[in-house]
């Protein structure tokens, strides 16, 4: 297993508004520079065969306008492809649907960086971000990283009982939870009210690390 903590401080966080589909939209961010070239980290991050190496098995069609379900997780659908630079997905789950634009960039020789934006209209759901804040969505991608990076630096695939396994374990929950406060601190950067921000990452600390 990789050092959790360093990988922790690998990721860039981010929360931030735009505008999608003519509507007011929030984004949570997260990016990471991997030490594979832009080819291999777009393959990882597009293959059927390769993404339950790290993800979530995956079912479906991967071409734009096919639809695909992750293995007791989102579903969706392909809105647009940019081999090997970007794909945008919309993230359809707990009955609401967000989108998903993923951007693979060279970063120098043989390194990469993948950039994930999740986006949400804001009036959609917002009951929900009162309560949880981006660590609800941030947490969980912070998880999928980890297992992009452990995957890239040739460790042993890792099924999802595993995964739910070492996230149910101490190891699993003190990373949740560690990513639940970087969540807090990207949130209070975006100028939400301090009190908010932490009673909405306790909350996201709590939920990812029930038992």
């Amino acid at each position: 297993m990789i050092d959790v903590q360093q990988q922790l401080n690998s990721v860039r966080r981010s929360v931030g508004r735009t505008t999608f589909e003519a509507r007011e939209a929030r984004v949570v961010s997260v990016s990471q520079t991997y030490d594979t070239d832009a080819a291999d980290l777009w393959d990882a991050c597009t293959s059927i065969e390769r993404l339950p190496r790290w993800f979530l098995p995956v079912t479906g069609d991967l071409q734009v306008g096919g639809r695909f379900q992750l293995e007791g997780n989102a579903s969706g659908e392909v809105l647009s492809c940019d081999p090997p630079r970007t794909f945008t997905t919309t993230w359809e789950a707990m009955g609401a649907t967000s989108w998903v634009e993923v951007t693979i960039t060279a970063a120098g020789e043989n390194r990469a960086t993948f950039t994930l934006d999740h986006i949400m209209h804001s009036g959609d759901d917002d009951e929900f971000w009162l309560q949880f804040g981006p660590g609800a969505v941030g947490v969980g991608w912070d998880s999928a990283l980890l297992g992009l990076a452990g995957y890239l630096s040739g460790g042993d695939r890792i099924t999802p009982d595993e995964g739910a396994a070492w996230a149910a374990g101490d190891e699993g929950r003190a990373f949740m939870t560690s990513a639940s406060e970087l969540w807090y601190q990207a949130d209070l950067a975006a100028g939400e009210d301090p009190t908010q921000a932490r009673a909405a990452a306790d909350r996201t600390a709590a939920a990812y690390t029930a038992t």
